[in-house]
């Protein structure tokens, strides 16, 4: 059975989602709706679907099955909650919520509404990562003793500068840094302690930088660092060190992913290169969702997974503040 989506947001990830919601079988875009008329009048006309002229006419539609959520962080909990209200599934991009308030209210209303609830921690889907947890689980690495995460690019500009509001935004601890969050507890478990220092707040509009050490319950250290100061285009690199190995990656090498093993014969280690394929971690993850929704299955990323993600941005943006380490 088709399920028919409502698009909310024309700006970048709205645009990545439409094209991926194009290719899911079994998936339909049904229309769009964005609060800028001019806007998502162009937006529906170039994709072919109805332009909805508010959301709540979008909610009326009995048609429509899901409703993909690309705004503003602060106006995810006001959209989720009157879609799980019209009992629409709803998937959301990340951060679930500016604040752990406004993110429980949405996990449980939608758990009330009895509607799918996911959140687009995408760098769960992202080959170069879903192959290091793969690693790192099958214990070829050994012991995992210290991890290192690297993100950054050019300050994002959108409508009215929000990101450059951290009371919208949160800045990149928030924004971006929070995929590193969600991919490192996905592996390693629970976070027990952040340290963090930082640039927000410090008076530099359209400059922001951090670098977050986080103690994790089951004993590894990650160090993430963040920044929206990067020239040259967006790059990330992950590191992760065991006690059989280590496993390097940097999405600026045209083999990004290397790992190192010691050998047995005491003669240092073997390189194993490996290829990224091409298939857009967009389209899995919302493919996986539309599935979750056709099948009744629970989506791999939860409410709960989300909460967790945004503490840990929340802790380190006030071990940042504080200048002290904040205990989770």
């Amino acid at each position: 059975m088709v399920k028919r989506v409502g698009l909310v947001g024309c700006g970048t990830m709205g645009g990545f989602h439409a094209n991926c919601l194009r290719q899911i079988p079994d998936c339909e875009l049904a229309g769009i709706y964005d609060i800028a008329e001019e806007k998502r009048n162009k937006f529906a006309n170039e994709l072919k679907v109805m332009p909805y002229g508010s959301y709540n006419e979008m909610l009326q539609d009995e048609g429509i099955d899901i409703i993909d959520i690309c705004l503003p962080t602060p106006l995810h909990k006001e959209y989720v909650l009157k879609a799980a209200e019209r009992k629409k599934n709803i998937f959301c991009e990340k951060p679930i919520a500016r604040n752990l308030e406004d993110g429980k209210m949405m996990v449980e209303s939608c758990k009330s509404a009895g509607v799918k609830f996911m959140v687009g921690h995408v760098l769960r889907y992202f080959y170069e990562y879903a192959k290091a947890k793969e690693v790192i689980d099958s214990g070829g690495l050994g012991k995992i003793g210290i991890v290192r995460a690297t993100r950054g690019g050019a300050f994002p500009h959108a409508s009215n500068e929000w990101y450059a509001d951290s009371q919208m935004s949160g800045g990149l601890v928030l924004d971006m840094i929070i995929h590193d969050f969600d991919f490192l507890r996905w592996c390693f478990g629970d976070v027990q302690r952040v340290y963090a220092k930082g640039m927000i707040n410090k008076g530099y509009k359209f400059i922001d930088y951090a670098l977050v050490t986080l103690r994790f319950k089951s004993g590894v250290i990650a160090h993430v660092e963040g920044t929206w100061a990067l020239p040259g285009g967006f790059r990330t690199r992950l590191e992760v060190a065991g006690s059989k190995g280590l496993l390097n990656f940097d999405s600026k090498d045209s083999m990004p992913i290397n790992i190192e093993v010691k050998g047995t014969g005491g003669g240092g280690g073997v390189a194993v290169p490996e290829s990224p394929l091409k298939e857009s971690p967009y389209l899995l993850e919302l493919r996986h969702f539309v599935d979750c929704v056709i099948n009744n299955k629970e989506p791999d990323i939860t409410g709960k997974d989300a909460l967790k993600a945004l503490e840990i941005s929340l802790a380190a943006l006030k071990s940042i503040e504080t200048g002290k380490p904040i205990v989770i």
